[in-house]
């Protein structure tokens, strides 16, 4: 019997780990053992091509000699390989794989079908020709490599997120048939949970000297020469890691998982075989164990894989219903979750919904976004209405500043609605399985005591990959393991119906969950943003005049399937790194492309609607105009009307809620616009409702709210105060603007252009100026103020050619008050002004949509936009972000021109009772203008729908998806109020339904309909949707 050894801590652990290590002493340790004998394959061809092409195609490409040590590229090309191989006769009870080592993204074809992902970056480097080869299986092999040359996390050039290197060049290290020793493998999962155990546990407890003293006898007993002794070693590890736990232990819901985001450093299309490489692998790992259970979110890649992989789609139907492919999220992608429009979020979920019902039987009963910049309060309110109770995320582990007190809680929108919530403790959606990792679930966890229940997502993430069988033999030997936490492979409704089974515990989190980083991508990419907001106002009005349409004319087709095909562009450009603006160049691209095609057929669209609608044609010139309004109040602007001389001609007139009016003559102005021109350059525009006065550079120095006597610009400042900011954050470019850039201000004060008049007067004023920002940067803005219109208005055109910096524009007022207001999805909520607390610092930066606000008791200022989303209200200075110049992952991010509208609204009362929701909405909804017929010589009006109460908002209108002749109209309580009141219609409804936003009826009871109205009723920031049968 061997002496026994006084034991040091340090060397003992580092011998058992040097004893698996893949570096170290690989000649004589276990690691060494894994692969036994090996052989080259007989044949190697490539067939490289730019574009990527379908397997059909490829295998008839032309083909040439290729050999291990060859590079192929460059950036986003694809490298089809030829394999051919026999395995050698003597292998025979031995278990073969093919293993392919190359820098780049791999999939393995055999018999026409994909089989295998390969990705180093993922664990990922060999396909399992057989378990226990057989005289039976064949022993001589043809298979295909569609090498993608590209990364896990695209082709950075020096660092991951940098701009892509085109001409990176992908290298295959190795192509050869090995033998795989299982029994090694075994060996190796036990050592190296044993060794965790003893590493992480930690000296104060006597179970990580437990471990650390198993896994020294297991390297005693294990002889890497003999086989036999394997035995030894695995009874000692049995024997130590099937001592169980107490029944207090906490649970691991252990859920397999493979984020991908649907475009990010890499372009939409290298998504869908990101999407097929991980999901084959992932079938394969189900193959083998029965057990395993893989959670899918984004129906959008699905719809991907079906097109794209028929057979591969087949069978992840096929295991659904086993129950181990399992979709979650209930969306068309995994969306951002500040910047979409209410509207557009309640599509996410609308389509998705319909997505996972059709293809999989099933709605998503949890809400699944892992990876976003954070969560709009309204969000609880929205998913409880597409049936949805349960949310899982973890983005908020990322806060710079504060850590979030919770890890499992209800969370609280503004409406009141609550869903039990859930951030994995381990902080990541890409566990790899390890004691570490479990151990850190419990440890992070802030919710001890309230629940016994924690997710663990385990599988590579971001660029894809999942699983690995790895993971699951680790898994599988922690279930129940003195030591560490029980371990469960769990299912999303396994784990959360575990959570329901007690919540008396669990604390409230009302409001937004701000995630306090990330928030310059509230700028970056201005022209997503644009985008973005023009293409759902115009989506809106397509649907709002095709149902009008519809009803009135017979005939009229509603275009169902051609705006399902233009939100599902617009849902996929929402993803979480594309309206963010946090990708590379190419997605920016394709991005602007899709916002095109929205917009270009939508334009066909809206004007077949409106030409059936109106009658009429868009072509026609004459001296009278029909004037549609989508929006559900009436509308007194000033508009441009044609004329037969091919001129136009300002006019102020009305238009009625949700109709529209034939306008023969103007309407006369109570009070015309007055612009002065003033000694030393300045501007005074004079309305009866404000008065304004510019200096030369164009900023506001005064703005006077006649009515009320009350002065908005403090004395000595200056309003439309264009500002510019170093931004250089710490890494994260396009993401993130660091609070040090507030201590780099610089006012832009050099004119290039002073202020000039464009319009004298009249039913409008406007002046126009230009601003330096630089020698390759220019500011050019015409600056209106119409008769009867309560805000300042600045269409504003930049040149911009900048590097990390950030152009923001201030308006300094003179209302003191705590907290400001910001515009959410059907609704708004408040944020300080002050920076008293972490917390109040943290929001430097924050994101609203079409308007916030300042106010106090009486009176206010509100600042609304026409397509931004970054804001800053500190003290009493509102301040708009415009444009921001990162360079990382797109170096030419926001470079270029670029038209933006803003307006600044003085106001008496709350925002409430100054209109202001209905103001923005205004800005962003132009009224639509069609020459009226040549007959026409009257003035009439028409109206679809008004609304009582201007606290609520019918904000869609549109066809239902799966019932003929009926309308869903949504509504919305926008004030923060509790309201009774009715909507009036002139359309021949016959019943009205209350539903639910997947528009399934609530109740079978109908609506009350006298008089052509319906009684409404909402509480605070309530959304509610109607069901009209026709």
């Amino acid at each position: 019997m061997a002496a026994l050894v006084l034991k040091n801590r340090r060397a003992t652990l580092e011998r058992a780990e040097k004893f698996v290590s893949p570096v170290y002493f690989t000649d004589v340790n276990l690691r060494g053992r894994l692969f036994g004998a090996n052989c080259p394959v007989e044949s190697l061809s490539c067939f490289l091509t730019e574009s990527r092409i379908s397997y059909e195609t490829a295998v008839n490409g032309d083909f040439t000699a290729a050999k291990v040590g060859d590079s192929f590229g460059p950036t986003w090309w694809t490298s089809w390989f030829r394999v051919t191989f026999s395995i050698p006769q003597e292998w025979k009870g031995k278990e073969v794989h093919f293993v392919w080592e190359s820098e780049g993204e791999a999939m393995v074809w055999r018999n026409s079908s994909p089989v295998q992902g390969l990705t180093k970056e993922g664990e990922k480097m060999s396909y399992i020709l057989s378990e226990n080869l057989t005289d039976e299986e064949a022993h001589s092999v043809e298979l295909y490599v569609e090498l993608a040359c590209n990364g896990l996390f695209g082709a950075g050039q020096g660092s991951m997120i940098a701009p892509p290197d085109p001409q990176r060049k992908f290298t295959l290290h190795k192509a050869e048939l090995v033998v795989f020793n299982r029994d090694v493998h075994e060996l190796l999962t036990d050592f190296e949970i044993i060794t965790d155990m003893a590493k992480y546990i930690g000296t104060e407890n006597q179970r990580s000297y437990q471990a650390l003293y198993t896994a020294n006898k297991m390297v005693n007993a294990c002889d890497v020469a003999d086989p036999a002794t394997f035995a030894e070693a695995r009874r000692f590890a049995d024997a130590f890691l099937q001592q169980k736990n107490g029944e207090s232990q906490h649970v691991v819901h252990a859920m397999g998982h493979c984020h991908i985001d649907s475009a990010w450093l890499w372009p939409y299309e290298e998504t869908i075989r990101k999407c097929a490489r991980s999901w084959v692998s992932v079938l394969r790992l189900m193959e083998k164990n029965p057990s395993f259970v893989f959670t899918c979110s984004q129906a959008q890649q699905l719809e991907w894989v079906k097109s794209w992989y028929p057979g591969l789609y087949a069978e992840i139907q096929e295991y659904a219903e086993k129950g181990q492919f399992i979709v979650v999220g209930g969306t068309w992608v995994e969306m951002d979750g500040n910047l979409p429009s209410g509207e557009s979020m309640v599509r996410q979920f609308l389509q998705g919904q319909a997505f996972f019902q059709q293809e999989f039987g099933r709605h998503c009963a949890e809400f699944w976004l892992p990876d976003t910049f954070g969560y709009s309060a309204q969000l609880p309110q929205i998913m409880k209405g597409c049936g949805i109770t349960r949310f899982l995320t973890q983005k908020l582990s990322w806060n710079l500043v504060n850590e979030f007190p919770h890890h499992t809680f209800f969370w609280e929108g503004i409406d009141g609605s609550r869903v039990l919530t859930h951030f994995p403790p381990g902080n990541s959606y890409e566990m790899h399985g390890k004691v570490e990792e479990l151990l850190n679930t419990v440890k992070n966890n802030k919710d001890k005591g309230r629940v016994n229940h924690s997710a663990f997502l385990f599988g590579f993430g971001d660029g894809g990959g999942g699983p690995t069988q790895d993971m699951l033999d680790r898994l599988h030997r922690m279930q129940n393991t003195d030591g560490l936490p029980r371990v469960q492979l769990s299912t999303p409704d396994t784990f959360f119906s575990a959570l329901e089974g007690d919540t008396t515990m669990l604390c409230t989190w009302a409001g937004e969950l701000f995630l306090e980083l990330h928030n310059g991508s509230y700028t970056t990419q201005a022209k997503i943003k644009k985008g973005n907001r023009k293409c759902e106002c115009i989506l809106r009005s397509i649907e709002i005049v095709s149902s009008l349409a519809a009803v009135q004319k017979d005939g009229f087709q509603y275009p169902s399937s051609q705006l399902q095909q233009l939100w599902r562009l617009l849902l996929l450009n929402q993803f979480h790194d594309v309206l963010p603006g946090t990708c590379i160049q190419s997605v920016v691209e394709d991005a602007v492309k899709y916002y095109e095609e929205i917009q270009s057929n939508g334009d066909k669209l809206l004007k077949e609607a409106i030409q059936c609608l109106l009658g009429g044609c868009v072509q026609e010139t004459g001296r009278n105009v029909n004037v549609l309004n989508t929006l559900p109040w009436e509308r007194t602007e000033v508009i441009s009307m044609p004329r037969l001389e091919g001129e136009e001609v300002l006019a102020l007139i009305k238009v009625p809620s949700v109709g529209f009016a034939t306008v023969t003559s103007p309407m006369v102005p109570p009070h015309p616009v007055i612009v002065t021109v003033q000694e030393g350059g300045s501007v005074t525009m004079e309305n009866g409702i404000l008065r304004v006065e510019f200096d030369s550079l164009g900023r506001m120095t005064s703005l006077l709210h006649l009515l009320y006597k009350r002065e908005t610009v403090p004395e000595g400042s200056h309003g439309n105060q264009f500002v510019l900011f170093d931004d250089v954050p710490l890494y994260w470019d396009a993401w993130d603007v660091m609070d040090y850039h507030l201590e780099t201000r610089k006012p832009m004060l050099q004119g290039l252009q002073p202020v000039e008049v464009v319009c004298p007067g009249g039913v409008r004023g406007s002046i126009r100026h230009t601003l330096r920002v630089s020698d390759t940067s220019r500011i050019r803005q015409e600056v209106t103020l119409d008769a009867c219109c309560p805000y300042v208005k600045f269409k504003t055109e930049v040149e911009w050619h900048e590097a990390h910096k950030f152009l923001k524009v201030e308006f300094p007022t003179t209302v003191h008050s705590p907290n400001a207001t910001y515009e959410i999805q059907f609704g708004h909520i408040q944020r300080p002004t002050h920076r008293n607390t972490s917390w109040d610092w943290a929001r430097y930066e924050v994101w609203g949509h079409k308007w916030a606000d300042l106010s106090e008791h009486g009176f206010g200022v509100a600042l609304l936009n026409d397509c931004k989303y970054g804001y800053s209200v500190h003290r009493n200075v509102m301040t708009l972000s415009l444009l921001r110049s990162p360079k990382s992952p797109d170096a030419t991010a926001d470079m270029g021109q670029h038209q933006f509208t803003y307006a600044i609204m003085p106001h008496t009362g709350s925002l409430q009772e100054a209109n202001v929701i209905q103001f923005a909405y205004n800005i962003n909804y132009p009224l639509h203008i069609v020459p009226a017929g040549p007959g026409v010589c009257a003035s009439s009006t028409w109206s679809a729908f008004s609304i009582q109460s201007p606290a609520v908002v019918l904000e869609t209108i549109k066809q239902a998806e799966n019932k003929n002749k009926a309308l869903v109209i949504r509504l919305y309580e926008s004030h923060g109020s509790t309201v009774e009141t009715w909507l009036h219609t002139s359309l021949p409804i016959k019943q009205a339904i209350w539903c639910d936003l997947l528009e399934k009826p609530l109740t079978a009871k109908c609506c009350s309909i006298n008089d052509s109205r319906i009684e409404l009723s909402f509480t605070p920031f309530q959304i509610r949707t109607l069901l009209l049968l026709l």
